[in-house]
């Protein structure tokens, strides 16, 4: 197997040692062992491990929360908790901080194994999310550019549909020439769909272009789907089940 570089943060020298043991027979490499949080946050630094193993409770403190809750602000690095506690308000604060597994001691080296390979595949399977969501993203300038592409004339006019058009330079939308009062994210929404007219906007373009706070869900798209179809003189909004909506070219 490929070798994943692992830091383990953990102040008891023979479960150290036995941790350190294991995780090379399994193939990994040890970059470091600390014994403190402070060592561990200038070995995080300097070694840029794939996964961090953290004793939640170092040096009989909450050092190792502390430490989970630095790496999830600062770097993009996941981490597993190693404990022998099970008490509710310590496993509450551990929860906070969004841990790619627990580890309980004494440890199973197999399923050591397992979690770390688990926690991998988990932040790997992130990270790809994340990496679509923004190859999906539409910024207005992108935007801008398509639909003056659009243009039937020297005017900022791009017509769609039947009797529709778009004045791009007000973002206003008319039908057989009389203005229809939309909302600013039902405008932009519109636009995004004039912009890729035949193409299917999905649910995550639309999120990530109209809504510009946080929250937005796919029952945000539809809603809004809803109310701008009850303002549209015809029904020209078409539904694409599950993925998103189109206006047909």
């Amino acid at each position: 197997m490929v070798k994943n570089g692992i830091i383990i943060v953990e102040d008891d020298e023979i479960t150290a040692l036995n941790l350190s043991m294991s995780l090379k027979k399994h193939g990994y490499e040890i970059l470091s062992v600390c014994d403190n949080a402070n060592q561990a946050k200038h070995d995080i630094n300097m070694y840029k491990p794939n996964i961090v193993i953290i004793d939640i409770s170092l040096q009989e403190s909450n050092d190792g929360i502390e430490l989970a809750k630095l790496i999830r602000q600062k770097n993009s690095i996941p981490f597993i908790f190693l404990t022998s506690y099970s008490d509710d308000e310590i496993i509450s604060q551990a929860k906070l901080t969004e841990p790619y597994g627990y580890i309980v001691k004494p440890f199973d080296p197999h399923s050591l194994h397992a979690t770390i390979q688990m926690a991998l595949f988990k932040y790997q399977v992130e990270n790809e999310r994340k990496e679509d969501i923004n190859t999906l993203k539409v910024d207005k300038l992108n935007l801008e550019k398509l639909l003056y592409s659009k243009r039937t004339s020297d005017k900022p006019i791009v017509p769609f549909g039947d009797h529709y058009w778009l004045d791009i330079s007000v973002c206003e939308t008319f039908y057989k020439g009389k203005k229809i009062k939309l909302t600013k994210k039902e405008n932009a929404f519109l636009g995004l769909l004039v912009a890729q007219l035949g193409l299917i906007v999905s649910f995550e373009q639309a999120i990530n272009y109209v809504w510009e706070e946080s929250g937005a869900t796919e029952n945000s798209v539809r809603t809004l789907v809803w109310r701008l179809r009850n303002k549209l003189e015809t029904d020209i909004i078409k539904n694409a089940s599950g993925i998103g909506y189109y206006i047909e070219e």
